[in-house]
């Protein structure tokens, strides 16, 4: 082949590329679908241009080629092959617009998906779209004492798979935490944050934990740790959120016994003082006289 013919091929073929991928772009679909373990799974296509369609194809791709999961003939209806049987379902029975649905997601059905529309005169059109799995069990959340008691440990724990993140929020609290993972025998990853935190002497404090995996809404769980209780000196607890109340009754109450103390204390010096101007001590007598009035 000349120099003249390879450039013909190669053109040819960068045509029919360029074609292909616009006559594909019709189909709207989702590029990933992301399920929990032991749910169910929608896959979707839809044909955003009306087109003359003979078949809807849909296809597992597996590392060796292509399995066909279920077909929407023109003539002969839907089908699905035995192999998905009570495994796959048709949801929308339509042409132009396509979904089938994935019950009971394992592992096993985890991968790539083409929805092929048959059409004429346009032929194929394809969409490829990734059903990833995903599986999130947690927060497991508690709170353990410490060697002091002005210190608790926080533990919080979830299994996922791919790993999940595991956060602790305290609010108006910076935390320093710890986080450690390890991998079980079925794939999924289970992730332990623990973090040593400083009870409030005031106020009880609300613990929060978040737990996550990719593209999925987050699962959270709180707890209330109490505040600080002081001893007594008969070994009973008391509340420490009550110490600055008794604390200030007995300054109320020391303050008012003083107040009246003096108060006596003034009465009394003012009235001594009237008696001995009224009955002036006789130094010859030994004894007090009335004064007399000029």
């Amino acid at each position: 082949m000349n120099d003249m013919a390879q450039r013909a091929l190669i053109l040819s073929l960068f045509v029919l590329t360029v074609s292909q991928k616009g006559l594909n772009s019709v189909i709207q679909t989702q590029k990933t679908v992301a399920a929990a373990v032991g749910e169910q799974a929608c896959l979707k296509c839809l044909l955003i241009q009306t087109k003359e369609v003979h078949q809807v194809t849909w296809q597992k791709i597996l590392p060796d080629g292509e399995r066909t999961v279920a077909t929407d003939n023109l003539h002969f209806g839907q089908r699905v092959d035995p192999y998905f049987s009570g495994k796959v379902e048709f949801r929308d029975a339509g042409l132009q617009n396509s979904s089938i649905v994935i019950r009971n997601v394992t592992e096993q059905d985890e991968g790539y998906y083409r929805c092929m529309f048959n059409t004429y005169p346009d032929g194929a059109l394809i969409a490829t779209t990734c059903l990833k799995l995903y599986e999130l069990h947690g927060p497991v959340l508690h709170v353990r004492e410490s060697n002091f008691s002005e210190e608790v440990i926080v533990f919080c724990s979830a299994t996922g798979r791919p790993a999940p993140t595991v956060t602790l929020n305290v609010l108006h609290h910076k935390l320093n935490f710890s986080t450690h993972s390890f991998k079980n025998t079925n794939g999924t990853v289970t992730v332990n944050t623990t973090c040593l935190l400083m009870r409030s002497y005031d106020n009880s404090t609300q613990v929060e934990c978040e737990v996550q995996v990719p593209s999925v809404p987050l699962k959270k769980d709180s707890v209330m740790i109490p505040a600080v209780q002081l001893s007594s000196e008969d070994g009973s607890k008391v509340d420490s959120g009550s110490d600055d109340a008794d604390i200030t009754l007995v300054i109320a109450a020391v303050v008012i016994v003083s107040l009246v103390v003096l108060l006596c204390f003034l009465l009394c010096s003012s009235v001594r003082r009237k008696l001995l101007n009224r009955f002036p001590f006789n130094s010859h007598l030994g004894v007090r006289t009335r004064s007399t009035l000029r």
